[in-house]
């Protein structure tokens, strides 16, 4: 029945009139829909499963991962949001190609492209997980119908359709974790959490919560799904302010799901540790209850993947058929984004089967796109006061993203410190030779 209600939603609404219509909500989108977005997409399969995972393993630390993600989205609202929306780009790469040209405008595209299919594949793989603690039976079935919901929806409405569901699928995940804590707390006492450390423990020190802050930080700093909501801002004011609510909202929300982790482990210590909410969810509450935080766990994936399906798709279309397609018509453009949903979505599904853990998974896809793309955008707002030229930022893009790929596992922050040495190596390299020359 949630599936459907949010089928629903989802393909009910405004008629899409156009290109800026279907990938970007006609940029019409005021604070309230703004900031639901927001947080709804942030509070994916990571910030609860991998996060509640996280606060079983690690302790309360755990609920850096989520405060890496605000401290990145306020230095975002703070210093980058206004520039950013005032362009008028309609995706990240656009903004990159506005800094450096076409070519570093398709090479941000395909590292964006890649990592997303990742990025949604988690969000399926949670939804398997989920369902089939509540339900029994296959997760494979369960991922191919949510999987089959969020691809119609957003097939259908496009960015309008992802936003509406969104804002919904916020409220209700923030009745079900409310729902989930009491209840924990009831059975396990204050005694959990007393007990706990912060900011660090001896399962998380100072040299990892340092690592997950420069890597997850880093995600939603110049994350192709945070900048797809600001292009889709009604300008450039409400796009700064809905950042920083975003991130505000977002703090006290890392506590609560990360304590669910602690309790589950006082109550189910046997459980593996990214099983903490399911357990709870299937040990401690009565069948409606049981419902309500399953419909908020769901909500909590979808919005997250139908926003990274969106946004793979916006890059897709957007920034590489057209630049292989200059003469298509916007309405060729518009069936090609379509398909492009459908395509993504059955790639992620694909890739869903056969992925590792959950935060494993995406501290993977956030070390490759981060490890190409962090250094390229933030120095891309001061590119002609750093001397920064088209072919270093190119060079960036390839080398710190490849260095990610290769060896981001043992080494996640190597790519921003390749990135970092060839775009500013190779852009002085240049300089000099325009100087010879």
């Amino acid at each position: 029945m949630y599936l459907l209600a949010v089928l629903a939603i989802g393909a009910s609404g405004s008629r899409i009139r156009g290109l800026e219509d279907f990938h970007l909500a006609g940029r019409g989108l005021k604070l309230l829909l703004l900031t639901g977005t927001f947080c709804a997409t942030i509070v994916g399969a990571s910030a609860t499963l991998g996060m509640a995972g996280l606060g079983f393993s690690k302790g309360l630390p755990g609920a850096w991962w989520m405060l890496s993600g605000t401290a990145g989205l306020l230095c975002l609202a703070a210093f980058f949001a206004e520039r950013a929306r005032a362009t008028g780009c309609s995706t990240l790469p656009e903004l990159v190609g506005s800094f450096y040209g076409d070519k570093a405008r398709v090479a941000a595209a395909l590292l964006i492209a890649i990592s997303w299919i990742g990025v949604i594949a988690v969000q399926i793989v949670a939804s398997g997980k989920v369902l089939s603690a509540v339900f029994g039976g296959s997760e494979l079935l369960f991922m191919v119908a949510c999987t089959a919901v969020f691809i119609l929806y957003t097939a259908h409405g496009g960015q309008s359709s992802v936003v509406r569901t969104d804002l919904v699928q916020f409220l209700i995940i923030i009745a079900g974790m409310a729902v989930l804590f009491s209840r924990a707390m009831a059975v396990a006492g204050s005694g959990p959490l007393i007990s706990q450390s912060f900011p660090v423990s001896t399962q998380m020190g100072g040299t990892d919560v340092i690592s997950m802050i420069l890597v997850v930080g880093s995600a939603y700093l110049v994350g192709p799904d945070m900048y797809s909501r600001l292009f889709s801002s009604h300008g450039p004011k409400e796009a700064k302010i809905s950042a920083f609510a975003s991130a505000l909202i977002l703090i006290p929300l890392a506590f609560l799901i990360t304590s669910l982790g602690v309790f589950a482990r006082f109550l189910y210590p046997a459980v593996p540790p990214e099983q903490a909410i399911p357990v709870l969810l299937t040990g401690l509450l009565s069948p409606w209850a049981e419902g309500l935080v399953a419909a908020a766990l769901l909500a909590a994936f979808m919005s997250s993947a139908d926003t990274s399906l969106m946004t793979a798709t916006s890059v897709l279309a957007l920034d590489l058929y057209r630049k292989v397609n200059p003469g298509a018509s916007p309405g060729r453009v518009m069936m090609v984004s379509r398909a492009t949903v459908l395509g993504i979505g059955a790639a992620a599904l694909v890739l869903a089967v056969s992925l590792p853990t959950i935060i494993q998974t995406l501290l993977i896809a956030y070390s490759i796109f981060t490890g190409g793309l962090l250094m390229p955008v933030i120095a891309g707002f001061y590119r002609e006061k750093l001397g920064l030229t088209p072919s270093g930022a190119l060079f960036a893009l390839l080398g710190g993203g490849g260095t990610a790929v290769l060896m981001g596992q043992n080494y996640p922050l190597l790519g921003f410190a390749v990135s970092a040495a060839l775009l500013f190596g190779v852009s002085w390299l240049e300089r000099m030779r325009w100087k010879r020359d």
